[in-house]
């Protein structure tokens, strides 16, 4: 139930949709006797959407996250590394025959590094089914592994969850890590903050190794967009994360609202 109730509460929360809705919703009273209102709601939201689509206010949203966890370097042995999902469209790959990555492909390029490092660590791949069909992204990917020069067998498949909850849970069901183990977790870095924390309080400890950077630093971030679309892409993403923290630690997901490093792990 919560997988999709969070799914249709997102939709209506992208900023992007519901400034859109607001926009519409304004224009469509000003030829009533609302007009006034209708007039107002329209120009805020068209408004709203220029100085979020603009201005640099999506990178720093974005920046915080990204900047939570630094890097692993891998001068250490580890048990092995666990790669979330959300890379690949599973419906589009089986449709077209091909892999269709979206913009966190940087996790699949993290999978392949990491199935070719030496010494070998345990590979797992955690992605189950969408909302659209029954095809799971872990059996998209292992379609067309052979053909990215990696043995799909070299990969632990983990294909039921959903969410980032059901990845932590059912990662540790399939390889029992035991006590005293160095596990690396994969996924986007803005992503990192929330997925720690779930796997935290599923009890399964990980080393963050976060990929697929949106951000170039803080120098970066405070330069404006030079498109609308843009800007609002990268705001929807930011905000999408901070409302999954909120949400993910009302309902007891994650050991903390915004999870921070261990500094006995570094």
């Amino acid at each position: 139930m919560f997988f999709y109730l969070s799914k249709i509460f997102w939709f209506l929360a992208t900023p992007s949709n519901l400034l859109a809705c607001l926009a519409l919703l304004g224009a469509v009273l000003a030829f009533t006797r609302w007009r006034r209102l209708g007039a107002g709601l329209a120009t805020g939201a068209a408004a709203a959407i220029l100085v979020l689509g603009l201005s640099p206010l999506a990178s720093f949203a974005m920046l915080a996250l990204e900047e939570r966890f630094p890097p692993t370097p891998l001068d250490a042995p580890f048990a092995g590394a666990i790669v979330l999902g959300g890379a690949v469209e599973a419906t589009d790959t089986f449709d077209r025959g091909q892999l269709v990555a979206n913009e966190a492909a940087e996790r699949i390029f993290a999978l392949l590094a990491l199935a070719r490092h030496e010494p070998p660590m345990r590979i797992v791949y955690s992605g189950g089914p969408g909302l659209r069909r029954d095809e799971t992204e872990a059996a998209a990917v292992a379609r067309h592994l052979g053909a990215l020069g990696i043995d799909p067998d070299r990969v632990l498949w983990e294909d039921r969850a959903r969410n980032t909850r059901e990845n932590a849970v059912f990662a540790r069901e399939m390889v029992a890590p035991k006590p005293g183990e160095r596990w690396l977790l994969v996924t986007s870095a803005w992503h990192m903050p929330r997925s720690i924390g779930v796997f935290r309080q599923a009890g399964f400890s990980v080393v963050p190794y976060p990929v697929d950077y949106r951000t170039g630093g803080a120098a970066e971030a405070a330069v404006p967009f030079r498109s609308v679309s843009d800007g609002l892409r990268r705001f929807d993403v930011a905000t999408r994360e901070w409302m999954g923290l909120l949400a993910y630690r009302l309902a007891g997901y994650t050991d903390a609202l915004f999870p921070a490093p261990d500094p006995a792990m570094r």
